[in-house]
């Protein structure tokens, strides 16, 4: 009835982020999962921080809940990522902690982007935990009690079904938190970046009888995947960051799967935080990693790379535009 859940978490230097998304799912209402954060080698005082959270030396506060003491201490069962390619199993006492009580560590030895380090955190699940579900979750969301099991509620529907994603608001737009920053999206390969947001103009999407939408791909900042469905690559950690998300719901299209939106189920995102830590990474590597996408699965790419320029030119000019006038008006 509960098929089994496991939620890969990745932290990089953002252990407020973290344990205020640890909180969150720590008290939703579905009973069979569990959690491996993968720290992709912070060099900030992360793993300190968590730690004592588990502990319940650090309360985190949200607008969206209240903090919880009954669940605390949170065991953690440690490892670093050499320890779990060559198999460490879990202690023996691991399945007599319950679901909101227990929490898997995994420490890289260094930064392996979003793709290989979900991926460290993927293949250990699937070889030591075997979940029906494997769900990618940004360390900067706050998930509603329910998500997850609407998620699955959905997935279990239907066969065909592998990426399932839910209606995800900013966290905070302007101060308000029930503005749209996704509901999936569609793959438009004749248009730079190859894949694009369903325009709501922020406003909730009509719901119908199934609340659920098909949509094109699915934002690997909240993601469940039937693991039975994985490609055998999992993420494409050519992709370092970015567009992983879009790659690996092509990859399920062209298998016959499908990939929806579950409209019940609720997410907040803290939209750009990840990628605005990356300092290296600027325009010019989401530009590199964007193209490189497109080219990886659009036959005509050398025929389309000078539409692909100007579209990404006018993009990316639009931009700085936007905010040089936000800089000027708050200025």
């Amino acid at each position: 009835m509960n098929p089994q859940v496991t939620v890969v978490l990745l932290n990089w230097n953002g252990w407020k982020d973290t344990i205020e998304c640890l909180e969150s799912l720590y008290q939703i209402d579905y009973p069979n999962y569990d959690i491996i954060l993968v720290d992709n080698d912070s060099d900030d005082d992360s793993i300190e921080r968590i730690t004592a959270y588990c502990e319940a030396q650090i309360k985190p506060k949200s607008n969206f809940y209240s903090y919880k003491s009954d669940n605390k201490p949170i065991q953690i069962f440690e490892f670093n990522k050499k320890e779990t390619e060559t198999g460490k199993a879990l202690e023996l006492d691991y399945n007599s902690v319950s679901s909101n009580q227990r929490l898997i560590l995994i420490k890289n030895d260094k930064n392996y982007g979003f793709a290989e380090g979900n991926n460290i955190g993927i293949r250990y699940a699937l070889k030591s935990l075997d979940p029906t579900y494997i769900l990618l979750l940004n360390n900067d969301t706050v998930v509603d009690s329910h998500f997850l099991t609407e998620l699955v509620k959905t997935g279990e529907s239907n066969d065909k079904i592998a990426v399932i994603g839910p209606k995800t608001f900013f966290y905070d737009f302007n101060g308000k938190n029930n503005v749209i920053w996704s509901v999936g999206g569609v793959i438009d390969l004749s248009r730079y970046p190859g894949y694009h947001d369903i325009e709501l103009g922020h406003n909730n999407p009509p719901i119908d009888s199934n609340s659920t939408m098909k949509v094109g791909w699915v934002s690997g900042a909240i993601m469940l995947i039937k693991t039975k469905m994985l490609p055998g690559k999992l993420l494409n950690s050519e992709f370092f960051f970015g567009c992983e998300d879009a790659d690996i719901c092509i990859e399920m299209d062209k298998k016959g799967y499908k990939m929806v939106t579950n409209l019940k189920s609720v997410v907040w995102h803290k939209a750009g935080v990840s990628k605005s830590k990356v300092k290296f990474m600027g325009i010019t590597r989401e530009i590199k990693t964007n193209l490189k996408f497109m080219k990886t699965h659009e036959e005509n790419y050398k025929l389309h790379l000078p539409i692909y320029t100007v579209q990404l030119l006018y993009r990316y000019s639009s931009m700085l535009l936007k905010k040089i006038a936000r800089n000027i008006k708050n200025s």
